[in-house]
């Protein structure tokens, strides 16, 4: 078979497997961010805090996910957690083995290690933003909410934009970890591909380059945003 062949569509080729396997890694990015954007938003108010208590556990969970093989954070939740299922399914009668959902625990183990980082981009982002004008806003008796929507979020949003596609990137890299758990991402299908046909070199040269296309794009994705965002900050300050 010619590697053409192999890369086809058809009913031996692998091209179908891999686009899927690269739309299931695109999708389990974004579940991963949109969880990192959670946690991390809530650890970069603790950090922020004026509670000791909050900042230091905000400390703790940057600390952890940061400072941990982000392989051996997927291993414990994925088997610590079907450990755990099965313990408390045996509890109430249930026999065997139970095991989690993979994509369920890749987005959220891949989220809580991008939330660690976002923490930092938000709290890098918010101490950013100019005093001046948000004492001024409280000067005149701007309600808070009005405050945030006006002041603090465009300009958050416009400073910790370039550091959330550093994370995203990272994250999709991180994605390709997920693989250990059976689902079927790029990287999974890129191995199942090459262990079929005994062609390892085509298939994982043809995964990597897909990373590439897929890094590519969402630069130019963050690029234009990051553009759009400085536009509309630009305009919106030449107004008032």
């Amino acid at each position: 078979m010619s590697m053409f062949e192999m890369l086809g569509f058809g009913s031996e080729g692998w091209g179908s497997v891999l686009l899927l396997g690269a739309a299931m890694t695109v999708v389990l990015t974004l579940a991963a961010l949109a969880i990192g954007a959670v946690a991390g938003g809530l650890v970069a108010a603790a950090k922020l805090s004026r509670l000791r208590v909050l900042r230091v556990i905000g400390d703790c969970y940057t600390t952890v996910f940061r400072g941990v093989p982000e392989l051996l954070v997927i291993y414990l939740f994925y088997f610590g957690g079907s450990a755990l299922v099965t313990s408390v399914g045996q509890w109430f009668g249930a026999d065997g083995f139970v095991g989690v959902p993979p994509f369920a625990v890749g987005a959220v183990a891949v989220g809580l290690i991008s939330g660690a980082y976002q923490a930092e981009v938000y709290r890098a982002a918010v101490l950013a933003v100019s005093r001046g004008e948000l004492e001024a806003a409280r000067a005149v008796g701007m309600p808070a909410l009005t405050m945030a929507r006006r002041i603090l979020i465009p300009q958050v949003l416009r400073f910790a934009l370039p550091g959330i596609g550093n994370v995203w990137q990272l994250s999709l890299k991180d994605s390709a970890l997920i693989s250990v758990t059976g689902l079927a991402e790029l990287l999974r299908a890129s191995q199942v591909a090459a262990g079929s046909t005994h062609q390892y070199f085509l298939f994982f040269v043809v995964g990597g380059a897909l990373y590439l296309a897929m890094t590519g794009v969402s630069n130019r994705i963050f690029g234009r945003a990051e553009a759009h965002v400085g536009r509309s900050f630009k305009r919106n300050f030449a107004r008032n």
